[in-house]
C-alpha cells in the first residue's frame, strides 16, 4: 500500500490536499493581537495625531506664518478669520501653530536616534565586556549623569550662532549628548544579568564573535527597553528643545517654544492675550503626556512586578463580576416571621396558616443536613 503525499483527483476534477484527506485540520495563522492598554492606545493616537499635524499643517494652514495683516496696536482676540487671534505684529496664531510642530518632531526624533544608538553601543558593551572596559565606559556614564544638561547645552548653543542654530540636524545632535547616559546606565544593568544566561555561555563556547554575541543574542532580549529609552529621550528632547526655543538660543521662527518666546517678550500672560501662548503650550504639554504613556505602558509590559499587579487587578475584577452574576441566581426565600406573629395576634384564625409558611419556607431556606430550626416559631406549636 502507498501512502501518497501529494494531492489527489475527485470526482470534481480539482485537487484535494493529501492533509485534507487524512482528516489533519490546517493551520490557523496567529491573529494580530492589538495593545489593550489604555495607556498604550491613548498615547498612540495623540502621537498620530501629532505626527499628522506636522506633516499636513504646513499644507492646510490658511495663511503663511509671517504674513502681516491690518495694522492694529494689540493682538486680536479669536474670530472667524483668525482662529487662534493675531500677535502683536498681526501674524496668525492659528498658522503659526500648524507650521511649528514639524521641526520640534524632526529635532526630537534625531536626538531620540543618536542618544539611543549612544546608549545601546556603551551600555551593553560596557555590560558584556566587563573588566576594565566596563569601568572606563561606566565612568563616563557616570560623568555624563552628574553634568548638568542645561548650562551646558546653553554654552554650546551660544558657539553656534544664528547659523549653527537653524541647523536641525546639529541640533539635534548636541541634544543627544546630554540624554544618552540614563538609557545605557539601565542597558549595561540589564546585561550584567544577560551575559551569563546559558544561552549566552553556549554562542561563547562555540566560538561565536563578541559582536554577533552582543547583536543577535544579548540585544534582541532588550527590545522594550531599548524602546522605552527611545520614548524617554524623544520627550526629553521635546522640554529640551521648547526650552532652547523659548530662551532665544536656537532659532524660534515658527516653533511652539518660539510662538512662547515672542509671547514673553510681549508680556502676553500680563496682558492678558491668552491665545498667544496657551495654544503652542497646551500642544507641547499633548505632545509630551503621549511620550510619558508610551513609555508607561510599556514599562508595564517590561517590568514583572507592574505586569503581575495589572494582571492580579484584572483577574480580581473578573472573579467580582462572576460572583455578582452567580449572586443573583442563589437568593434565598426570606420570611419575616415577626410581621407573622403579629398578624396571628390581630387575627387568630390565620396563625396556623402563617405558622406553616414560615416553616416550610426556613425548611426549604436549611442545609440538607443537620435539624431544620425555624426563627420565632416556639417549640410546642404544630
Amino acid at each position: 500500500m502507498t501512502v501518497g503525499t501529494s494531492t489527489e483527483q475527485v470526482a470534481s476534477g480539482g485537487p484535494v490536499p493529501a492533509s485534507t484527506l487524512s482528516g489533519a485540520k490546517p493551520r490557523r495563522r496567529r491573529a494580530l493581537r492589538l495593545p489593550r492598554s489604555p495607556k498604550i492606545i491613548i498615547g498612540l493616537a495623540l502621537l498620530a495625531f501629532f505626527v499628522l499635524l506636522s506633516v499636513i499643517g504646513p499644507l492646510v494652514a490658511p495663511y503663511s506664518p509671517d504674513q502681516i495683516f491690518t495694522n492694529s496696536p494689540v493682538p486680536l482676540p479669536p474670530s472667524a478669520a483668525h482662529w487662534l487671534g493675531t500677535t502683536n505684529l498681526q501674524q496668525d496664531v492659528f498658522s503659526q501653530l500648524l507650521v511649528g510642530g514639524g521641526d520640534m518632531l524632526l529635532v526630537s526624533f534625531i536626538a531620540g536616534v543618536v542618544a539611543t544608538a549612544l546608549s545601546v553601543v556603551i551600555g551593553v558593551t560596557a555590560g558584556y565586556l566587563g573588566g576594565l572596559a566596563d569601568d572606563l565606559l561606566s565612568m563616563l556614564t557616570n560623568i555624563f549623569l552628574v553634568m548638568p544638561a542645561l548650562p551646558l547645552l546653553v554654552i554650546l548653543f551660544g558657539f553656534l550662532g544664528k547659523t549653527g542654530s537653524n541647523d536641525l540636524f546639529l541640533v539635534g545632535f548636541i541634544i543627544s549628548i546630554t540624554g544618552w547616559a540614563w538609557g545605557a546606565r539601565v542597558l549595561r544593568a540589564q546585561t550584567l544579568s544577560l551575559r551569563n544566561r546559558d544561552y549566552v555561555d553556549s554562542a561563547r563556547i562555540i566560538g561565536e564573535r563578541r559582536s554577533r554575541i552582543i547583536f543577535a543574542e544579548i540585544l534582541p532580549n532588550l527590545t522594550p527597553i531599548v524602546a522605552s529609552s527611545f520614548l524617554f529621550t524623544v520627550l526629553y528632547a521635546v522640554g529640551t528643545y521648547t526650552a532652547m526655543a523659548f530662551l532665544g538660543l536656537v532659532n524660534p521662527n515658527w516653533s511652539w517654544g518660539g510662538m512662547l518666546y515672542y509671547a514673553q517678550g510681549a508680556n502676553a500672560e500680563l496682558t492678558g492675550y491668552w491665545w498667544w501662548y496657551i495654544p503652542p503650550g497646551l500642544a507641547v504639554a499633548l505632545l509630551g503626556t503621549s511620550l510619558a504613556l508610551l513609555n508607561f505602558g510599556i514599562d508595564e509590559f517590561i517590568n514583572p512586578r507592574l505586569r503581575a499587579a495589572g494582571l492580579t487587578r484584572r483577574a480580581r475584577g473578573q472573579r467580582g463580576n462572576r460572583t455578582r452574576r452567580s449572586q443573583q441566581f442563589a437568593l434565598t426565600p426570606v420570611v419575616r416571621v415577626a410581621q407573622a406573629q403579629g398578624a396571628s395576634a390581630a387575627l387568630p384564625g390565620t396563625a396556623a396558616v402563617l405558622t406553616g409558611a414560615a416553616a416550610s419556607a426556613a425548611t426549604l431556606a436549611a442545609p440538607t443536613r443537620g435539624t431544620t430550626h425555624v426563627t420565632g416559631v416556639k417549640e410546642g406549636q404544630s
